[in-house]
C-alpha cells in the first residue's frame, strides 16, 4: 500500500501494482513485447538496464541474449511503429547505393542505405528508435530519409558485406592505398630486412599494383622475367600468358629483392631456386595467398607467383563444369568407404581444385582427413594438411606412412611420383580408406598402364582404383560478345560431331576484339572431363596386362565418354569454341 498526501487534511491510499510500476520505464517496443507474452515485465526491465550498461540498443541486446528471435522482434517493431518490414535476403546487395553515405557512418550508426529514389533515401534499421541514424543520413546526403525495419542479424551481415565490397573494390585503389596494403608474415619471422631496395616506396607501390591487378583480372600466375635488355611482367589469364608491364631493366634486382622480402626468402641467396609464400590482406574478411618460386637465370632471377584463392575450393561441385552423369559418378565414388580416386592432367588443368572440392564435400565432423602436398596450395579448416619437405626426409611416402597411424578416414596425396608412394596409397585404399591423388598422364586409360609401369602389381591396381578423372581447362566464351561461327558441315563431321548432332547444332566463336567484360572474347574457364570407373571388365583386362588401347576400347563399349567427346559437348552447348577445344585437346 502506498499513501499519497496531497493536503495535510486528506490522505489518498493507492493499491500497490508491481506491473504498473514495471511498465513505466519501458519503451513502446518493450511494452509491446511484454503484452505479446514473449517475456515478463521484470525480464524486460532487466534487459533494458543491461542494454544501457553495455551501451547497446534494447533490440540488439534481447536478440543477443536470445530472449526473442530477430524475425519476431522485427515484425513486432514494424507493427508497433507503423514502419514497413523488409527481408534483406530477398535483396541483391550489389544494387545498394555506394558513395551516398560514408562507410564510417554506416558502421557507427548501424544503418544501411537501401535505395535512392529522386530526393528520397530508404534506410534499413533494426531499431525503430534509432532516429539519430536517419537524421545523420539526412544531413550528410541532403536527402529525405525513410526508415525500413529489417532483422538485426541480417542487418549485421549485410553491413559487413557492404563494407567489405567497398574496401575490396579494387578499381577504386589509388596510389595511397597501394602503399599500405597489409602483407602478413606467414612464417612468423620477427627479424626485418634492412635494405633500401626492399623498402623503396615506388617499388613497393608498383609490386602491390601488379598483384592487385592480377587478382582483379582473375589471373592464375604472375611471371617476373629479366632479360639482357628488357624486363617483362606477364600474367596467365584464363590459361594464356599476357604481357602487363615492362619496367626498366635496371630495376630487376630491386623488384626481385622486394618480392623475396615479402615471401620471407633470403635476399642474399641468388644462386639456387627458392620457395616462399605471401599472404596479402586485401579487405577485412578476404586474404589471398601467393606461392612464390625464384629461378636463377642468365640475366637475373625469374620469379613466378601462383595465386591461391581459398574460395576456389568452396565454390561447389556444380561450378566445376561436370555433366550430370559425371557429377553423379564423382559424388557417389567420394562417399564410398574405401577406394582410390586419381585425377590426371597437365600442370594448370585444375586437378587440385577438383580434389579439394571433393574434400570439401567430405569435410564433416565424423571424418578424419589428412593431406600431403608439395606445397599446400589451399588452406581448409577441418583438414590436416602436411607440407612435404624432402630436405628433412618428409617425402610423400613418409607422410602417407604416418597418416595410416593417425586413424584416417580420407587421405589425399598431392602426387604419386614413385613406386613407394604408389604402394602405400594402394595399401591404404585396400584397408578401408578413401585415397585421393593426382598422376601425370594424358588420359584415364594411360593412368592404369602408368601405375603398372611404376611397378604396382596388376591385381593391386584392379582392386584399389575406383575412379580415374582426366581433365583439361578450356576458356569460356564471353556471353556478351560471342558470335555464331560459320563452319561447313563437312569440317564439323571431321572434328568429331555426329550427323544427329548437326541437326540442332549452333557453334560459336570468340570475338577477337573482345568487350569490356572479357579478355579477347573469353571470360573464365570451364573444365572438360573424362571419367573411367573401374568395372569387372576393365579389371580383367588389367589383370591380363592389356595395353591402354585395350582398356580404352573396352571402356568405350561401356559408354565411356573420352575427353574429346566432352569437349565437343561443351562446344554444342555454346560454352566454348571449337578452336579452344582443339587447343587443349589434340585429336
Amino acid at each position: 500500500m502506498v499513501c499519497l498526501t496531497l493536503d495535510p487534511r486528506h490522505t489518498i491510499q493507492v493499491q500497490d501494482n508491481p506491473v504498473a510500476q514495471a511498465f513505466q520505464p519501458l519503451s513502446g517496443l518493450a511494452k509491446r513485447l511484454v503484452n505479446e507474452g514473449i517475456f515478463s515485465a521484470e525480464v524486460a526491465m532487466d534487459a533494458a538496464q543491461e542494454a544501457r550498461d553495455n551501451h547497446q540498443t534494447f533490440i540488439a541486446h534481447i536478440i543477443d541474449k536470445k530472449l526473442v528471435s530477430a524475425s519476431r522482434a522485427a515484425a513486432v517493431a514494424a507493427d508497433e511503429f507503423g514502419m514497413p518490414l523488409l527481408d534483406l535476403e530477398a535483396l541483391d546487395l550489389d544494387t545498394l547505393p555506394h558513395g551516398v553515405i560514408e562507410d564510417e557512418l554506416v558502421a557507427k550508426l548501424h544503418a544501411l542505405p537501401l535505395q535512392q529514389r529522386e530526393k528520397r533515401l530508404y534506410v534499413a534499421i533494426s531499431d525503430p528508435t534509432n532516429i539519430q541514424a536517419l537524421d545523420q543520413f539526412k544531413f550528410h546526403s541532403g536527402l529525405q530519409t525513410e526508415a525500413v525495419i529489417v532483422e538485426e542479424d541480417k542487418l549485421n551481415s549485410a553491413i559487413d558485406t557492404f563494407l567489405d565490397k567497398q574496401t575490396s573494390a579494387l578499381t577504386d585503389l589509388d596510389d595511397a592505398d597501394l602503399d599500405n596494403l597489409e602483407v602478413e608474415d606467414t612464417s612468423k619471422r620477427q627479424e626485418e630486412e634492412d635494405s633500401d631496395a626492399t623498402n623503396d616506396a615506388p617499388i613497393v607501390r608498383f609490386i602491390n599494383k601488379i598483384l592487385m591487378d592480377a587478382i582483379k583480372t582473375g589471373a592464375s600466375d604472375i611471371h617476373f622475367e629479366p632479360y639482357e635488355k628488357a624486363y617483362r611482367i606477364r600474367c596467365r589469364i584464363d590459361g594464356i600468358l599476357q604481357e602487363v608491364a615492362r619496367p626498366p631493366v635496371n630495376l630487376a634486382s630491386r623488384l626481385a629483392a622486394r618480392i623475396k622480402v615479402m615471401s620471407q626468402m633470403d635476399i642474399s641467396e641468388r644462386r639456387v631456386p627458392l620457395d616462399g609464400r605471401i599472404k596479402m590482406k586485401i579487405s577485412k574478411s578476404r586474404a589471398i595467398d601467393f606461392r612464390v618460386n625464384t629461378l636463377p637465370t642468365l640475366w637475373g632471377e625469374k620469379i613466378v607467383l601462383r595465386i591461391l584463392d581459398p574460395t576456389s575450393a568452396q565454390m561447389g561441385i556444380e561450378a566445376l563444369g561436370f555433366d550430370k552423369d559425371q557429377h553423379d559418378l564423382y559424388t557417389q565414388t567420394l562417399h564410398r568407404p574405401q577406394g582410390m580416386i586419381l585425377v590426371t592432367g597437365p600442370t594448370g588443368s585444375g586437378k587440385t581444385v577438383s580434389l579439394y572440392t571433393g574434400l570439401n564435400i567430405l569435410n564433416t565432423e565424423e571424418r578424419n582427413i589428412s593431406t600431403a602436398e608439395d606445397p599446400v596450395e589451399i588452406n581448409l579448416e577441418g583438414i590436416n594438411q602436411v607440407h612435404v619437405n624432402t630436405k628433412v626426409g618428409l617425402t610423400f611416402a613418409e607422410a602417407l606412412r604416418a597418416f595410416l597411424r593417425q586413424d584416417p578416414d580420407v587421405v589425399m596425396v598431392g602426387e604419386i611420383r614413385d613406386l613407394e608412394t604408389a604402394e602405400i596409397a594402394v595399401k591404404a585404399a585396400q584397408t578401408g580408406h578413401m585415397v585421393l591423388s593426382t598422376l601425370h598422364t594424358n588420359s584415364a586409360a594411360e593412368t592404369l598402364t602408368r601405375l603398372r609401369n611404376m611397378g604396382v602389381p596388376a591385381f593391386n591396381i584392379a582392386t584399389s582404383v575406383s575412379l580415374i578423372i582426366a581433365q583439361r581447362l578450356a576458356r569460356r566464351l564471353c556471353n556478351s560478345c560471342k558470335r555464331a561461327a560459320n563452319i561447313p558441315e563437312k569440317a564439323l563431321l571431321e572434328e568429331g560431331f555426329t550427323p544427329e548432332q548437326l541437326k540442332d547444332l549452333h557453334v560459336y566463336e570468340a570475338n577477337p576484339d573482345g568487350c569490356a567484360k572479357c579478355s579477347r572474347g573469353y571470360k573464365g574457364r570451364v573444365g572438360i572431363y573424362e571419367m573411367m570407373e573401374m568395372t569387372p571388365e576393365l579389371a580383367t583386362i588389367i589383370m591380363e596386362n592389356g595395353s591402354s588401347l585395350d582398356i580404352l576400347d573396352t571402356a568405350i563399349k561401356q559408354d565411356f565418354k573420352p575427353l574429346r567427346h566432352s569437349g565437343l559437348g561443351k562446344v554444342a552447348q555454346g560454352v566454348t569454341s571449337l578452336e579452344e577445344v582443339n587447343r587443349v585437346i589434340k585429336i
